[in-house]
């Protein structure tokens, strides 16, 4: 049984939305403030990162209507390069989805305990107890149909953007600018280093658009609604991005974003007072629940997509008639994010990992778009989204992204041996493939 389309284009724009918009920008612009070391550095590199992300979205849109497929963003390698190099890249970033997964709903349930537990349950525990749950819940959701999983990832998405709008109202506070505290110059030595180093935890928080390309399968009128809801989703992020920055540097000046991760918190302090806390731990639990709801109905996509070209067993491909869920496939990432879940305790320490995997993987997928259009020159007339300026826009997006993938090898000089496990790590994918795999199957877009 092959997957039907389901999802309409408000549903894409909402996971577009959700894919991008997780934890990061409630904690990340404090990394980004320190290694900018000022105001101009820093709103500079979200601007920048903005720019550079819509040049992404408009590159990923033509490749999802010039290729729309379930689990699309495996499939485009396997088309234009190799099914082996497409299981290298991939097979990565499935693990790493995982793992980010385990680790966002850890977060998610230190944040929400205090409120709904009792006190004989603050502890590790009570925390691994509320994760699991959490996860456990959200998989059921999803088990019920692909159209439910989306009602509930639209609530949620709709949940956090708001919540970002009530928060950046706090520039609005008569003693909002009270928290300004004094900027710490960048260490990073020159302002090109610093802005370079700022954009890493800026990508990263901007990142995950490009898993919308996993769904093409799913989308009714696909070549029409992925790259309209690629676009107004990524418009959106930029602008609540934007905001929300602003807040932050309104009331706590770039000092103040250098010395706290709790930003959100902050400012809901400054909005509620003494029930700042709760709000802000609700916020932060419904954040979770929408990248963790995401994530279980996104990667399972891409078994999908390697189960076709025989690299999996046939069983991930086999997908619900009814509810149109990969049974298989979901529990098997439920599963995986549910074991990594006891050893996560040090994932904060992998970011410059995900992000060296995340960098490599999204250039060579938009590199794919020259290929593409090669290939696909029949699509040029039949009204598909096409790029206005083309090649400018993928190679902005491309270069830019090698320029931060330069920075994150800067950043391995602190651990010599850290290039080595990341490029091992691509050797073993490309080991377990040719163990594992069958005769790949020509493929051609559908």
């Amino acid at each position: 049984m092959s997957i039907q389309p389901r999802l309409n284009r408000f549903d894409l724009s909402m996971i577009v939305i959700s894919l991008v918009i997780g934890m990061g920008i409630f904690g990340s612009p404090s990394d980004v403030a320190v290694k900018a070391g000022n105001a101009w550095v820093f709103f500079g590199a979200w601007i920048f990162g903005g720019l550079v992300t819509l040049c992404g979205a408009l590159t990923f849109a033509e490749i999802g209507a010039r290729y729309p497929t379930t689990g699309g963003f495996y499939k485009v390698f396997s088309y234009c390069y190799h099914p082996a190099f497409a299981f290298m890249i991939n097979w990565v970033l499935v693990i790493s989805n995982a793992s980010s997964v385990a680790a966002v709903a850890l977060l998610g349930a230190e944040y929400i305990n205090p409120i709904l537990l009792p006190a004989s349950l603050q502890n590790q525990a009570g925390t691994k107890i509320t994760t699991i749950a959490t996860v456990l819940v959200l998989y059921v959701i999803n088990f019920l149909g692909i159209k439910l999983s989306a009602r509930a990832q639209n609530v949620l998405t709709i949940f956090k953007v708001v919540a970002i709008l009530v928060l950046c109202t706090a520039i609005f506070k008569s003693d909002a600018t009270a928290h300004v505290a004094t900027a710490v110059p960048s260490q990073g030595g020159n302002m090109i280093s610093a802005f370079g180093l700022s954009l890493v935890a800026v990508f990263f928080t901007y990142g995950g658009y490009q898993q919308t390309i996993n769904f093409g399968g799913d989308i009714i009128n696909a070549k029409t609604n992925i790259p309209k809801a690629i676009v107004f989703g990524i418009s959106t992020v930029i602008a609540l991005y934007l905001a929300i920055n602003y807040a932050y540097y309104a009331v706590l000046g770039i000092g103040g974003i250098q010395q706290t991760h709790t930003l959100a918190a902050k400012l809901a302090g400054v909005i509620f007072g003494p029930t700042g806390y709760k709000v802000t731990s609700i916020l932060m639990f419904v954040s979770v629940l929408g990248y963790v709801n995401v994530n279980i109905l996104a990667n399972p996509r891409v078994y999908y997509a390697m189960a076709e070209d025989g690299i999996l067993p046939p069983i991930f491909k086999r997908v619900n008639p009814k509810t149109q869920v990969q049974e298989f496939g979901m529990t098997v990432f439920v599963a995986a994010a549910l074991i990594i879940l006891f050893f996560v305790d040090s994932f904060s320490q992998m970011l410059k990992y995900v992000m060296f995997f995340d960098t490599i993987g999204l250039s060579l997928c938009a590199l794919t778009i020259f290929i593409l259009r090669k290939r696909t020159k029949d699509l040029d007339t039949s009204g598909i989204y096409v790029i206005k300026w083309f090649p400018l826009i993928p190679v902005i997006f491309i270069l830019a992204y090698w320029f931060v993938t330069v920075n994150i090898f800067i950043t391995f000089k602190e651990d010599p041996f850290a290039a080595f496990w990341c490029l091992a790590a691509y050797a073993l994918g490309l080991g377990i493939y040719y163990l594992g795999a069958r005769k790949p199957k020509t493929i051609q877009p559908e």
